[in-house]
């Protein structure tokens, strides 16, 4: 390639906030749940590297035809490889394209197709961009860019509520939070220069289990469910937000408790996962009678995208009470209300 900008290239970063920032000079963005991919074209040449800098295409090949008619001859693009559903978002889906047999990805190409969410332009045929503030590079981006059913651009807005709207509204279609970025910010590879605003709800859950330190001899974490409509508790995820000490004090804790099915009639920490396979088996079950309440910041599906942190001990909670009915999902949205995604074809 002889481009301005040649891979590998970290991609600039967020650092995690817990208000959207306010006031002039502030350009917002949805936050998307996806892989962070940065995508370089030289002719019909085109690469999609990872955040890390590993190639993408093999994974996501339904790709490559529509980033070529959707971006200029030359050009660096920063963006997120999405997955979308009529559920809305699924990374799920996406960790099940980092498959070695060619044959699987080329499968799941067609039934769950990719695509590409375009936010910066970084590079195009008249040089690097990088050291052009960021109202520069998107007025650049949006006359770059022809969408199509495969790539789309980010929607951006300077104005406060409508950016808070967003965040509050687009958690339906799976999208986790906010970016919000100073317009005349340069692009500075690796460096936290943006702020993230992400999802953080609360909810009671079961204790049914734990696991022990990898390396040592207190417990790594408590494994955490919920009960459906039938009285049955699922697995939903995981809290280890723990000192060193409470981690030894658990042990002592937890003992008494040991023993009973109680994942065992629902989805259960066990269970292989689609892309980990038998790696989460080793846990040790408990009565579910403890109960603490924990934090979270995204829902995927129907267990928590992230490690949880651990809030307190709800001793005054009926382990009985503990139900999905307390997440109450914000409506679901197709992509299409997000971002114009034409029809394919």
């Amino acid at each position: 390639m002889t481009l301005p900008i040649t891979p590998p290239l970290e991609p600039m970063l967020a650092r995690a906030a817990e208000q959207i920032p306010s006031g002039p000079g502030w350009r917002y963005e949805p936050k998307w749940d996806g892989f962070r991919a940065i995508v370089f074209r030289d002719g019909d040449d085109v690469h999609v590297g990872s955040r890390k800098g590993q190639p993408l295409l093999r994974y996501f090949p339904e790709i490559l035809d529509p980033l070529r008619h959707a971006m200029p001859e030359r050009a660096v693009v920063d963006g997120e490889i999405i997955i979308a559903t009529p559920r809305g978002l699924d990374f799920d889906a996406l960790q099940m394209r980092l498959h070695p047999a060619a044959s699987r990805v080329a499968r799941l190409a067609a039934e769950t197709p990719a695509t590409v969410i375009l936010f910066d332009l970084l590079a195009d045929g008249s040089g690097d961009l990088r050291g052009s503030p960021l109202v520069t590079r998107r007025e650049l981006l949006l006359g770059a860019i022809s969408g199509n059913a495969r790539v789309a651009l980010t929607p951006q807005t300077a104005d406060f509520e409508e950016g808070k709207d967003w965040f509050t509204r687009y958690e339906g279609a799976g999208l986790d939070g906010l970016i919000a970025k100073p317009e005349d910010s340069t692009y500075r590879s690796g460096e936290r220069g943006w702020t993230k605003i992400k999802h953080l709800r609360t909810v009671d859950c079961v204790v049914g289990g734990y696991r022990m330190e990898v390396k040592g001899r207190g417990v790594g974490s408590l494994l955490l469910g919920l009960y459906d409509g039938d009285g049955v508790l699922h697995h939903v995820g995981h809290t280890s937000s723990f000192s060193a000490t409470e981690k030894r004090e658990l042990v002592g804790t937890l003992e008494p408790l040991v023993g009973g099915d109680s994942f065992g009639h629902g989805r259960t920490p066990g269970a292989p996962s689609r892309w980990t396979k038998d790696k989460d088996a080793d846990w040790t079950p408990l009565r579910p009678t403890l109960v603490c309440e924990v934090s979270f910041d995204h829902l995927q599906g129907r267990r928590f995208r992230h490690a949880a942190r651990f809030l307190r001990w709800r001793e005054d909670r009926d382990p009985a009470t503990c139900t999905y009915d307390q997440l109450t999902a914000a409506d679901a949205f197709h992509l299409s209300e997000i971002v114009h995604l034409p029809d394919a074809g």
